[in-house]
């Protein structure tokens, strides 16, 4: 039977692409521009794309963690195709261990030296944590980091109303997904401290389409 790491090795096939995360994020940043001003490329999206990615291997240039909020087409908003980006989506983009392995996976096996955090306005997940909805089960599980950005949240600023507690909330979630991220994976933190890797936070506005970044957290893994 193959070892994990020779599977990952094989699905991974071909070469790493050669580009700086600065280079990966300015490609980012330019897809969302586009997006947003309706001049969108929609690249890499035809026959050809789909027979160069399935002989020769995928070679994203970004991972993305994102919400599973249908609002959040995560290829569309950065305005790339197929194969461009490798996407981890989970309910409050969360990282816990399958998306801190899924993270994993994209930047040691895929060679993406960016990843991205994406959190998103009028976010179901931190809404019901904030207003206090029923979680049972897995689910409550799954939200129990958001609880904690929340926590810090209220303690921090203890005058907010309930739609702004709910913004900031946002913000601090993807804060604390990248902590979860720093101290589930010691790999990570290496890669950003030689410069192979930049974390960052982003909040996607979902009527206005634009993704605003947040300071560049991985300079303090």
């Amino acid at each position: 039977m193959l070892s994990a790491a020779t599977v990952f090795t094989l699905l991974a096939a071909g070469e790493k692409p050669a580009i700086t995360p600065d280079e990966a994020l300015a490609r980012l940043k330019e897809g969302n521009d586009r997006y947003v001003a309706g001049q969108s490329l929609h690249p890499n999206g035809d026959a050809a794309r789909r027979k160069e990615t399935s002989t020769q291997g995928q070679h994203p240039f970004a991972t993305v963690i994102a919400c599973s909020d249908s609002r959040v087409p995560v290829e569309i908003l950065f305005d790339q195709g197929i194969g461009d980006v490798f996407v981890i989506r989970v309910p409050g983009n969360v990282c816990n261990g399958d998306e801190i392995a899924s993270i994993e996976y994209g930047v040691e096996h895929l060679g993406t030296p960016l990843c991205v955090v994406l959190g998103h306005t009028q976010c179901g997940a931190v809404t019901g944590v904030v207003q206090g909805a029923s979680m049972e089960g897995n689910l409550a599980r799954l939200v129990a980091n958001i609880q904690q950005a929340l926590v810090k949240t209220r303690r921090e600023n203890p005058s907010l109303d309930d739609k702004a507690l709910i913004e900031q909330t946002v913000r601090a979630n993807v804060h604390q997904s990248i902590d979860d991220l720093f101290r589930g994976s010691p790999g990570m933190k290496k890669r950003v401290a030689n410069g192979t890797l930049k974390i960052i936070g982003a909040i996607y506005d979902i009527e206005q389409g634009r993704v605003a970044w947040m300071e560049d957290p991985s300079a303090k893994p």
